[in-house]
């Protein structure tokens, strides 16, 4: 019996892993998803892999894994993917950036993930890079639509892209924003995953825009749980998402870093059960490689529907552990 039980758990393990994010969030009707980055030490890998096997109770659609501008994490960025596929049962989906790199290192790139087994791609431009001046490589594709094409010529993948509910900061008006969305989308899109945000009408405006533009693939709202509010205005003025004074007001005079923490688990949870309550039912998780935060928002709020089977004493364990 035992025998039978470990070969099933096995073979349902591996029908979760193999699965297009497409097909996943259209037989579910919602999604749950986590982000990790590659790790830059060995104490850093070991964070991020306990992070993950705490995180996978929760049986999340699927997880991403970043990956740096011109491809400077790249084998790091493999080898958390591979770990993932290896070691766990979730679903792994590899950030890829175009910019800085040539067609043939992105088509090798391509090729290596699918015989790994990987079916799903997250297709970025990528940040240029900031210490030089940066050109496209000769044979190189410098916007994400250009990625989506090269992915979709690739059979059997489903491809993500990203949005961005305050506009790229880069576009000079909302307009021009959603028309370059909407190309990358219609290049070859199943799915995309937003910007973090801080004031959900910022998310619901933009479905709204979506909507007019005749976009219809799922847009999976990306949730930030702020714990360091330093190191969050840093983020939010590199990629021009808004954070709310009040909350920055409250951050700022916080007596101690875990009084700023619960405030912005708070605040996440609170972000969460709005979105939930207005229908929304896809959600991606920033983790920053950790998984407290998230843990705590997915116990406190009122999202049971994205939980799958997770159970009482799971959920429990998960918090005590964390």
């Amino acid at each position: 019996m035992a025998v039978e039980e470990s070969s099933e758990a096995e073979e349902l393990k591996e029908a979760r892993r193999y699965m297009k994010i497409r097909d996943i969030i259209e037989q579910r009707g919602n999604s749950l998803s986590f982000e990790f980055f590659p790790p830059k030490t060995q104490e850093a890998e070991t964070q991020l892999f306990d992070a993950i096997k705490r995180l996978e109770i929760f049986r999340p659609s699927f997880v991403s894994v970043t990956y740096g501008a011109g491809g400077g994490t790249r084998k790091t960025t493999r080898r958390v993917v591979e770990h993932i596929m290896l070691e766990t049962s979730l679903t792994p989906m590899p950030h890829l950036t175009c910019i800085g790199q040539s067609e043939d290192e992105l088509k090798a790139i391509l090729r290596d993930y699918q015989q790994l087994g990987i079916e799903n791609i997250l297709a970025l431009r990528g940040d240029p890079p900031r210490e030089t001046a940066w050109s496209p490589a000769d044979d190189g594709h410098c916007h994400a639509t250009d990625l989506v094409r090269l992915a979709r010529s690739f059979d059997g993948l489903s491809i993500g892209v990203a949005v961005y509910p305050e506009g790229h900061v880069e576009a000079p008006s909302l307009e021009t924003d959603m028309f370059y969305t909407k190309q990358k989308i219609e290049a070859g899109a199943d799915f995309a995953i937003t910007q973090m945000f801080f004031d959900n009408r910022f998310f619901y405006d933009f479905m709204e825009r979506a909507e007019k533009a005749g976009i219809r693939i799922p847009v999976i709202a990306g949730i930030m749980p702020i714990t360091d509010i330093g190191k969050m205005k840093q983020f939010c003025q590199t990629c021009g998402s808004t954070l709310p004074s009040s909350l920055v007001r409250r951050m700022e005079t916080a007596g101690s870093p875990g009084e700023v923490a619960r405030i912005g688990i708070d605040f996440a949870t609170r972000q969460c059960e709005d979105l939930w309550q207005h229908g929304v039912r896809f959600f991606h998780f920033y983790t920053l490689n950790r998984a407290e935060a998230v843990t705590e928002v997915l116990h406190n709020s009122s999202l049971e529907g994205l939980l799958g089977e997770t159970s009482e004493e799971d959920l429990t364990s998960s918090i005590l552990v964390t």
